[in-house]
């Protein structure tokens, strides 16, 4: 098993290596903001990895995945504001719906911008705050300063934790690449669970 690990790892390494995988990282970061299926956050590492061990430059890495990450949030935005009479129509047929809307709305206006960089940390949050931001039609101007805020802070972190990784292990790229992608995701556990702990804390006032 660890064996079959090590060569996948390989052969990532070797594919990462390339120049055209700028153009990967930022076309999978585009999608992510979209389709949120899509591993944006594992390229940006890989890169960073791959740009610690030499084989990338870790400027572009940042770059790319944050330019990505720009233009997905604003295409999620624009698809959000282009069915917003129709979502608005429809939620608001119940006292219900239009409460849960009016929330949005009022949580937006509260955090909105905090809101936009700490959800680019969970996943398929990114996505369900840029189409609301569409949807109840935020201000542009005011949601592309946040988006480019929340991109550049995404991609720094991810691109970085791959590169000191790959810094670390430079003889050693599968360590390196499985080291990275816990600490993403413990960091990821972690933004989760103290969001869920001040949700909690919230409704028991």
């Amino acid at each position: 098993m660890l064996a079959i690990i090590a060569s996948f790892f390989e052969w990532l390494k070797e594919s990462s290596s390339s120049p055209w995988f700028y153009v990967v990282i930022f076309v999978i970061a585009t999608l992510d903001s979209v389709l949120p299926i899509v591993p944006s956050e594992t390229l940006v590492i890989i890169g960073g990895v791959t740009a610690g061990a030499g084989d990338l430059s870790i400027a572009l890495v940042i770059l790319c995945g944050a330019g990505g990450a720009f233009v997905g949030d604003n295409l999620s935005y624009l698809l959000g504001r282009e069915a917003s009479d129709w979502v608005v129509k429809r939620r608001t047929r119940t006292e219900k719906g239009a409460k849960q809307l009016a929330n949005i709305v009022e949580q937006i206006h509260e955090r909105g911008g905090l809101l936009l960089i700490t959800a680019r940390f969970i996943p398929g949050g990114r996505t369900l705050l840029t189409l609301s931001c569409g949807v109840t039609r935020q201000p542009r101007k005011w949601f592309i300063g946040w988006a480019v805020i929340a991109a550049i802070i995404w991609s720094t972190y991810a691109s970085l934790l791959g590169f000191i990784g790959g810094k670390s292990f430079a003889d050693n790229h599968t360590k390196a690449f499985l080291i990275a992608f816990a600490s993403a995701f413990s960091v990821t556990i972690v933004i989760e669970v103290v969001r869920l702990v001040l949700k909690k804390q919230k409704h028991n006032k």
